[in-house]
């Protein structure tokens, strides 16, 4: 017996897929292409231009996807900044 109904999630519906982890060492912010190297092995490059100065040791960060890709936020920092994986 068929259901027929709808799928449990749409196609543009949002992902719910999230990276945890840390800047591996010392973290002061981006300026461009900056590229960050998490303690998971994990290597990501700033994808949008901006400039944002913040030193921090280890500060743990969240990769989120977004309709545009992914977006990183760092812990104590208000912006985020668009990201692509590099490894």
């Amino acid at each position: 017996m068929a259901t027929g109904g709808p799928p449990t999630q749409s196609p543009s519906a949002p992902s719910t897929d999230v990276i945890e982890s840390r800047i591996d060492g010392e973290f002061s912010g981006w300026e461009g292409e900056t590229i960050f190297k998490l303690e998971n092995g994990q290597v990501w490059q700033q994808a949008s231009y901006a400039y944002m100065y913040s030193y921090k040791y280890r500060p743990k960060v969240l990769i989120f996807r977004t309709r545009g890709g992914y977006e990183m936020q760092v812990d104590g920092v208000s912006n985020r900044v668009r990201v692509t994986r590099l490894r």
